[in-house]
């Protein structure tokens, strides 16, 4: 525990949620809802009036459109949200070098290794700014928690939301925790929240007062002792800047289950593409190929080879996880499919490269194909090009919430789709009003889709000539 409360957590508020908010007027201060649309899609993130309907993360968004029937409900834009996030990291790395991201908006930051505060008052002055930054840079707002621990910074920023600042006294620590639930605890899940509830704990205070050896005799010797110094507020932990990779994964939920095996392999081979794809994106290699199926009952399976070096190459990682997919039973249905890479360095082993070449031409001298014919005859059909003389039209997909733009009414998104129509809003993150609403066909040519627009106007630069 530091004598000063110089960690800083902060945490956005309702972050995707608000970042569709501030990029469309025409939703500010109505409840939106961020998340898979699909008939098994989950919410991702609820704004604040969205939750007075009883709208939470992880929920069903069936549940959700029952809850809230007139909400937006938008497909999440991870490019926009990365390149706020990119915003706001920046600006923590401002304040010290020791910044430890948990997510895309959530942070852990230590204001005393970067000078940025030694006491209470210039520990709030800190967050105040930053709070003001933060707003002033994305449009958005951050809670922020600041403590003598990174437990009870979280606990603060927590206690900050939405939009506010939270300090945490040094030496108060027992006395604030003590009303506080035992879930309000990292760890204490809804089980074990269960478990000492029908012991008689249902507050932090009453952790203290039972003592280590009743919670020990409870939850088990590693978890009791650990839930006895957190309840009295020890958290020793310090703020690491750089957290180690342990595993690049993918996976996807299908609105209806998938029985033709082939479609599973041409899923787990899209997979095995994508996850190799964020495999380079981070500069890593990984040895261990995993493949995850969910079946129709819910049931879990997982298998895992591990290769005799690393590697980022896709056709190995497709061969492996089509291996392993071959050793599982998938009758009845997959609902869920996901390949993942564990065992991560920072080379590749080359040689894997030349053995899996050196397998497919051995595949392929045995069945007497060619090889680079056999694979274009493996892709899917809706891949390929169409064939010569055919008039075979792709149909354009159009997520609701992402951004378009039209060649004469400029940028909007879409407000939804179907029956061969799109209906787009046309207005802009610095529109002053709601803009109009209009409607084309899919496959309308001055209709097309565009990358998110700032959040924020960008100031005017002062070196450009005055018109």
């Amino acid at each position: 525990m530091r004598p000063a409360p110089t960690i800083l957590h902060l945490d956005m508020d309702a972050f995707f949620a608000a970042a569709e908010q501030a990029a469309k007027p025409s939703l500010r201060g109505k409840p939106v809802v961020v998340g898979g649309l699909g008939p098994r899609g989950v919410v991702s993130t609820a704004s604040y009036e969205a939750r007075r309907f009883g709208i939470h993360s992880a929920m069903p968004m069936a549940q959700a459109r029952r809850l809230a029937p007139n909400a937006a409900y938008l497909v999440p834009r991870f490019t926009l949200y990365r390149t706020v996030s990119e915003q706001v990291m920046e600006l923590l790395g401002r304040l010290s070098p020791l910044v430890e991201p948990l997510s895309l908006d959530e942070a852990f930051v230590d204001l005393e290794a970067g000078g940025s505060a030694r006491d209470s008052a210039s520990a709030r002055a800190t967050g105040e700014r930053l709070r003001h930054e933060i707003r002033a840079v994305t449009g958005l707002t951050g809670s922020v928690g600041l403590a003598g621990s990174k437990m009870l910074a979280k606990i603060a920023s927590e206690q900050a939301k939405p939009d506010g600042l939270v300090l945490m006294e040094p030496g108060t620590e027992r006395e604030l925790l003590g009303p506080m639930s035992v879930r309000t605890l990292p760890g204490v899940g809804p089980a074990t929240g269960e478990h000492l509830r029908r012991a008689g704990m249902t507050t932090i205070a009453d952790l203290t007062e039972a003592g280590e050896d009743e919670l020990v005799r409870l939850v088990g010797k590693a978890h009791g002792a650990s839930l006895y110094r957190m309840a009295s507020g020890h958290d020793d932990r310090p703020v690491v800047a750089e957290r180690e990779t342990k595993s690049v994964s993918v996976e996807d939920t299908f609105d209806v289950d998938l029985h033709d095996r082939v479609r599973v392999r041409t899923e787990v081979d899209r997979l095995a593409d994508r996850c190799v794809q964020r495999l380079r994106q981070s500069g890593h290699s990984g040895r261990t190929i995993v493949l995850k199926v969910r079946r129709y009952d819910f049931s879990t399976l997982t298998r895992s080879e591990t290769l005799r070096g690393p590697t980022d190459d896709p056709g190995v990682v497709r061969e492996a996880a089509g291996r392993l997919l071959e050793s599982l039973d998938t009758t009845g249905g997959v609902r869920l499919l996901g390949v993942g890479v564990t065992g991560l360095t920072d080379y590749t082993q080359e040689d894997l490269f030349a053995q899996a070449a050196a397998d497919a031409e051995a595949t392929s001298a045995v069945e007497g194909a060619d090889p680079v014919a056999a694979e274009e005859e493996s892709e899917p059909r809706s891949e390929r090009e169409p064939e010569s003389g055919t008039e075979a039209a792709i149909e354009r997909h159009w997520p609701a919430g992402h951004d378009v733009r039209h060649a004469e009414f400029g940028a909007g998104w879409v407000q939804g789709s179907g029956v061969g129509r799109v209906t787009v809003r046309f207005e802009e993150p610095t529109s002053a009003v709601p803009g109009r609403v209009r409607t084309f066909r899919t496959d309308d040519p001055d209709l097309e889709l565009s990358e998110p627009l700032p959040l924020v106007a960008a100031p005017p630069d002062p070196a450009a000539p005055s018109p």
